[in-house]
């Protein structure tokens, strides 16, 4: 039996996670629920037994990240936030994994399968790399591009693209009203400088924004095939290697 802490200010988000863990996976027993930095610092500052935490990012009295300067954190983490850019500094930094809310039922299961696989070796936590990441400026990426054609220079916002894509050893980007124009960036460099968030390499000749994605269905050979608005010049396939990482992003 895995015994499992929650904590998280909102009781009706508190009570739903409860009855997902208790609905869906009856090997977890919720040990105790808490609310804010210093209930929750006071409760783990007695050693209880635990293997899993789901910690809200923001609590009634402040960052979930001062839990971890005040107290050794023992269990798994597994955040769970509303923002995009906290959970992803979470899980880069080791955290288990991240939940982003509202919870469903299907994420819920991906976080608590990675859970139990890396059960026996740590926490997979690392603090400190947690808590520079938090510390660090956020970084900021491009926000249009500058394209030829002819003798005319336009501008093109990065919000208003759909997608990136390599085509005859030339590199295209798609705007959401279709029109494609030759840049000079390279597909590696592209993947540097967009928005993680917003932008997603499905293969090594394509990056997709969130928003051009209108629905997705399973191809041959476990890859994804994308239904793309508007639809693009290239293969819309998620590879298989990167299957795992899209649908997580694309959650």
């Amino acid at each position: 039996m895995m015994k499992a802490l929650i904590v998280e200010d909102e009781r009706m988000a508190q009570a739903q996670l409860a009855r997902l863990l208790k609905t869906h996976f009856p090997d977890i027993e919720v040990v105790q629920c808490t609310a804010s930095v210093a209930e929750t610092v006071a409760y783990l500052a007695a050693d209880p037994p635990l293997d899993v935490v789901f910690m809200d990012v923001e609590l009634a009295d402040g960052e979930c990240f001062e839990i971890f300067r005040k107290v050794p954190v023992k269990a798994r983490v597994i955040m769970t936030t509303a923002y995009d850019s906290y959970a992803l500094k979470a899980f880069e930094a080791g955290s288990v994994d991240y939940l982003l809310k509202p919870i469903g039922e299907d994420a819920l299961k991906r976080a608590v399968d990675r859970c139990r696989e890396r059960t026996g070796a740590g926490n997979g936590l690392d603090v400190e790399k947690l808590l520079a990441a938090i510390a660090a400026p956020k970084k900021e990426y491009k926000e249009r591009f500058i394209v030829y054609v002819g003798e005319q220079i336009i501008p093109v916002r990065t919000d208003a693209i759909a997608s990136f894509f390599s085509e005859e050893k030339s590199n295209y980007l798609l705007t959401d009203e279709g029109k494609r124009y030759l840049i000079e960036s390279t597909m590696d460099s592209l993947e540097e400088e967009l928005d993680p968030e917003a932008f997603f390499r499905i293969a090594r000749g394509a990056i997709v924004s969130r928003r051009s994605v209108r629905s997705v269905s399973r191809h041959f050979s476990g890859r994804l095939r994308l239904d793309l608005q508007p639809n693009p010049p290239f293969e819309p396939t998620v590879s298989r290697a990167r299957v795992d990482d899209f649908l997580k992003w694309l959650e």
